[in-house]
């Protein structure tokens, strides 16, 4: 008997798929739910566990990830990737250095024609490639589309608004998957700046930590206003280097995922810097959690080292992070930068 493969199985266009039942991959297959108003909607999520299956079932929540949410009724939780083979669009909702990983262990349940969103905001450790281009190379595809810009997972799942960016290969891609994935709480802005939409959403990270450690150190809000101006300076700069639009950092994905995680305490890359600012340890975890920005840091400063690109802030996140520099001294150092024109 003939095994159905990807490139010729129905695909089911109303399907939602999330892999990864973390915070976001629940709060994105909330949404989801809940997008387009269509009765037939189905979305399932995928988590790494059978318990975590049994404990929704029994409970209706996904409390390891999200505590004390209630998750909508219809939302279906698995722990078995063949489940998801007829979904029209997958979600790939996992930290960033897993997307290769977990794309690998799911390709036989991905539909050829099903469009792949990445839903994580890094770059590739080793390479400091963009998420889209290692998960596209994984799954021997050029169409992988990525979600970023300012959105809390706890924000997200209670239905409060939000509003990020789906960028992809192409316009008419985004637009599908925008509305697709769009309800009446969640909104998304298409856009076909890759590269850009991606860069942002991985160095907001790295400079939530910079404002992080100005609040742990008592510098004052203009220092943290002054981080975040030059800060997407700095962004602009690498963005355009690679190829992106230096305007799509001033979107959603850039200046208003900064904002966000910049300035509110839910960020786990500002309470990672605020801890440093306060003499903490650097290591790449706060609260048990994984900080992204801590790896990002190093990656975007190697990059830029390359390219012979001028990123002051990101280059002294970095050396406080490896322990070359103290916080006092990355401060000075960038206070007594050359007088230079904005």
């Amino acid at each position: 008997m003939r095994m159905e493969s990807p490139s010729d199985r129905l695909l089911d266009v109303h399907c939602v798929a999330v892999i990864g039942a973390g915070a976001f991959g629940t709060a994105l297959a909330t949404v989801a739910l809940q997008a387009g108003g269509l009765a037939s909607r189905r979305v399932l999520l995928l988590a790494r566990r059978e318990s975590l299956v049994e404990d929704f079932k029994a409970t209706g929540r996904n409390d390891e990830a999200l505590p004390g949410i209630s998750l909508p009724e219809g939302l279906v939780m698995t722990a078995d990737p063949a489940d998801i083979e007829h979904a029209g669009t997958v979600l790939l909702a996992v930290p960033s250095q897993a997307q290769s990983e977990v794309a690998r262990a799911v390709l036989p349940s991905i539909g050829r024609s099903a469009d792949v969103v990445v839903c994580a905001k890094g770059l590739e450790r080793e390479s400091g490639r963009l998420l889209t281009d290692v998960v596209g190379e994984t799954l021997g595809r050029q169409d992988i589309a990525v979600l970023s810009g300012p959105g809390f997972a706890a924000d997200i799942a209670r239905g409060l608004p939000t509003a990020m960016t789906l960028a992809a290969a192409d316009m008419d891609q985004a637009h599908r998957i925008a509305i697709r994935l769009s309800g009446p709480s969640f909104r998304l802005y298409a856009a076909e700046d890759r590269i850009g939409v991606q860069l942002g959403g991985a160095l907001k990270n790295v400079l939530a930590i910079a404002c992080g450690l100005i609040e742990g150190a008592g510098l004052g809000e203009s220092a943290r206003a002054a981080m975040i101006s030059r800060g997407l300076a700095e962004m602009s700069r690498l963005v355009t280097a690679r190829g992106g639009t230096a305007d799509t950092v001033r979107g959603l994905s850039g200046l208003g995922d900064l904002v966000l995680t910049g300035t509110s305490h839910q960020s786990r890359n500002l309470r990672y810097g605020i801890a440093l600012g306060r003499g903490g340890a650097a290591r790449n975890t706060a609260s048990g959690e994984l900080v992204e920005g801590a790896l990002a840091a190093a990656i975007a400063a190697r990059d830029a080292e390359a390219r012979g690109i001028d990123m002051p802030i990101t280059k002294a996140i970095a050396a406080v992070i490896d322990g070359r520099v103290s916080v006092h001294a990355a401060v000075e150092a960038l206070m007594s930068r050359p007088i230079t024109q904005e």
